[in-house]
Order: C-alpha cells, then sequence, then structure tokens
C-alpha cells in the first residue's frame, strides 16, 4: 500500500488523497441516501450488498444504524410515489418474459470492491419471506426476491424496462434515481487544467470591472471586423489600479 510505501513523497500522496477521501466519504452518516438508495435499486445488489458493504468499510454497528435510515428513507420515497402514481398514471411497459440474463448492454462501471464484499455475502442467507398474510408492496415484494446473478455487462435500465408490468410504481422510482448524475461537474473538466489557470488580471476583477468588460464584449460583437484587446491588457491593469487608489465609484456604462 502507499500508505506504507518507503517513498515520502508518495506515501505523503496517499496520505492527502486518504484525508480527501475521509471528507466526502469517510462519516456515512452525512453522505446522501440516494447513493445507498441507487445501489438497492441495482437487482444485482439490493440490500444485501449494502449492508456487507457498509459493514466491511465502517463496521457493524455503523452498518445496522445507516440500513435503518436508509430503509425508512427508502420506504418513504416509495410511498411518496405510491400517492403520485396510484391514480393509474404509471406508464406500463410491455410485458415480456425474457429473462434478466439475456439484458447485456454494457453498465458504467464496478466498484473496486466488489469482489471481495461479494465474496464474503456469497450464500451467506436466503431471502424468507415474512409469512404474513397481507399483500406486500412493490417494494417489499422487490427485496424480498433473488439477486440476480453478478455479471460486468447487466443493463439496470433495460431489467427495470422488462420488469415495470410487475412493479409498475417502484420502476418509476428506479428510473428517477438511476438518472441522477454521480457528479454535478463535467467529466471534461475534471482532467482538463485549463479552467484552472488564471493570470492576476482575471483573478482580481471586480464586479464593477465585469460589468464593463461584458458590455464591452457587447459592443465587440456588434463590429464587423474582429478586434485584438491584448495588448491593452497592461494599460487595464493600470487603469483599475488607478481607479482603487484614487477610490473612484463612477461606473463605466
Amino acid at each position: 500500500m502507499c500508505l506504507i510505501s518507503e517513498d515520502e513523497h508518495l506515501r505523503k500522496m496517499a496520505e492527502r488523497m486518504q484525508e480527501k477521501f475521509k471528507k466526502y466519504w469517510g462519516e456515512p452518516e452525512k453522505m446522501n441516501k440516494m447513493i445507498f438508495i441507487a445501489s438497492v435499486l441495482d437487482p444485482r445488489n439490493k440490500f444485501e450488498y449494502v449492508e456487507g458493504a457498509l459493514e466491511e468499510l465502517f463496521g457493524e454497528e455503523k452498518e445496522k444504524k445507516i440500513n435503518v435510515e436508509v430503509y425508512a428513507y427508502m420506504n418513504s420515497l416509495f410511498g411518496e410515489y405510491l400517492k403520485k402514481y396510484s391514480t393509474g398514471s404509471c406508464p406500463q411497459s410491455p410485458s415480456s418474459s425474457t429473462s434478466s440474463n439475456n439484458t447485456s448492454n454494457t453498465s458504467s462501471g464496478s466498484v473496486i470492491t466488489v469482489s471481495l464484499i461479494r465474496t464474503k455475502l456469497h450464500l451467506k442467507k436466503q431471502k424468507e419471506d415474512n409469512g404474513s398474510g397481507g399483500a406486500k408492496s412493490e417494494l417489499d415484494k422487490y427485496i424480498s426476491e433473488e439477486q440476480e446473478p453478478f455479471s460486468e455487462e447487466f443493463d439496470i435500465l433495460s431489467w427495470w424496462k422488462t420488469h415495470a408490468p410487475r412493479f409498475p410504481i417502484l420502476s418509476e422510482l428506479a428510473r428517477d434515481v438511476l438518472a441522477i448524475p454521480i457528479s454535478s461537474v463535467a467529466s471534461e473538466c475534471v482532467f482538463s487544467t485549463g479552467g484552472h489557470i488564471l493570470d492576476s488580471f482575471r483573478s482580481s476583477l471586480t464586479p464593477k470591472w465585469e460589468q464593463a468588460l461584458i458590455c464591452v464584449q457587447d459592443w465587440f460583437r456588434e463590429e464587423k471586423n474582429p478586434i485584438s484587446v491584448e495588448e491593452d491588457l497592461e494599460y487595464l491593469e493600470e487603469l483599475e489600479l488607478a481607479m482603487e487608489n484614487n477610490g473612484s465609484t463612477t461606473t463605466i456604462i
């Protein structure tokens, strides 16, 4: 492991990475419950995988606490969808007897610890029917059924589309939850350094000067011939500095 590497530079880098990881993922109580619900809505995972992953990462005590919270939150969310679609407005997908084993589009990828956790969970327990005489909700029915065999090529969305007639309301919930982006930052921005490099002029713009530059930019766009302002940057910096020293508050229009 890098944390115990003899290379000091590598070790310090790993320590910083671990600190950053713990900042966002070290306290499961503060994590968005939608992350866990999305995993439960994966027919290969359901609650068994969430339980195993939480226990592996945070210990049995935290696992039980978070699992109860996730189940309660998911029940509450399903209740909202039940009220919304109980009038029969929920769209139905064509019935199909196709086995979920035939859905084989490429999934978004697997978690690093999938193989370890699944090995520990394999045949750990079988879901038992609760034996109650009352009808189960779609959510309880879905959770009580066996998980789908794990496959890297498993297509979650195709599975829910195929099983929508069996879970009309839960499939609507799954469609909305599984469509939530994992990050609000575009992938090209994450790996690009271009947007993070600012010269001293751009990084010190005041709101007043931003307003003026936007206005000037509109004027330039009206010109038929392109205008270069690169040579004026030094002059603009000097002008801004002079205005700050003079305490001028004149608005440039």
